[in-house]
Order: C-alpha cells, then structure tokens, then sequence
C-alpha cells in the first residue's frame, strides 16, 4: 500500500464536482485518509509549484490556484500514484483519453479539475508539505457489519 497527494483545483471547486470526483477514487478502491479544504497562499503556492515558479506565466498559477479554497486530500491504495494519474488522464486536459477525469471536466493545461503527485517520492514530499502527522486516519472497516457494531 502506498499513498498519494491530490489537490482538487478551484474548477472542480467551483463546478460543484468534488464529490463527484472523490467517488470516483472511492469506487476505485482508495482510501482516504486526509481530506481538508484549505487556501492556499504565495508562500505555499511558491514551494509546491517550485519547478514553474520562475516561468512566465507562473503568476497565473497562483493567482487560478488562490482564487478559491481547494481540496487537499491523501488517498492509499496499491500502485495509487500511477493509478490516480491514469484516472484523471494526462495534464492538458484537452488531450486527457475519454473516460478520464480530465477529459470529462477539465479545460486545458492549468484548469484541469485536479493536482496528482507524479511519484511516490514526491508524494511523500506534499503530503508532508500539506498535512500534519495528525490529520491523516488510519482505519480497518472490512464491511458494513463492522460499521453497524462500532455503533
């Protein structure tokens, strides 16, 4: 089992289509085990995207990515990073397969629903960057039943 980071971005907040999305994730087998809306500011915004932020159209970024609060969440799951990835398709949005996240909801490049991490050694890096030790959850409910009797 390994963990991932996802950023769900101002359009799929704004789209109503958070929901929609984590089911998706859900529905695949992952768990989640963090989940919070948060702004994100410069500070923040400069650190995760530190690999653009000296491209000319950096600030745009920032200003799309600190228009409205965002969904961070942390998902688990077997081979999760390439598997998420493959669920939301490619980041242009406009070339995403049919069928994935992106192309259902994206627009393009940068408004394209959802933020991925790309391996999991990066995935460890955001989600340390993102969520404290004690907002992430562990938990075993194999079925149903167990929720009926943790009652």
């Amino acid at each position: 089992m390994s963990r991932t980071f996802i950023l769900l971005k101002p359009d799929a907040v704004q789209k109503k289509i958070c929901g929609k999305v984590i089911a998706r994730f859900e529905e695949a087998g992952f768990l989640i085990r963090g989940c919070k809306m948060i702004r994100l500011n410069p500070d923040i915004l400069r650190e995760h995207y530190a690999h653009i932020a000296d491209k000319p159209f950096y600030p745009e970024v920032e200003e799309f990515m600190s228009s409205t609060p965002v969904i961070a969440l942390v998902l688990e799951g077997d081979d999760v990073v390439q598997k998420i990835r493959n669920m939301l398709g490619v980041t242009d949005s406009t070339k995403s397969a049919p069928g994935t996240i992106r192309a259902e909801h994206g627009v393009d490049m940068m408004i394209n629903v959802a933020h991925a991490s790309d391996s999991p050694e990066t995935a460890e890096i955001e989600v340390r960057r993102f969520f404290k030790d004690e907002e992430l959850f562990a938990y075993a409910v194999k079925n149903t039943e167990d929720l009926k009797s943790a009652r």
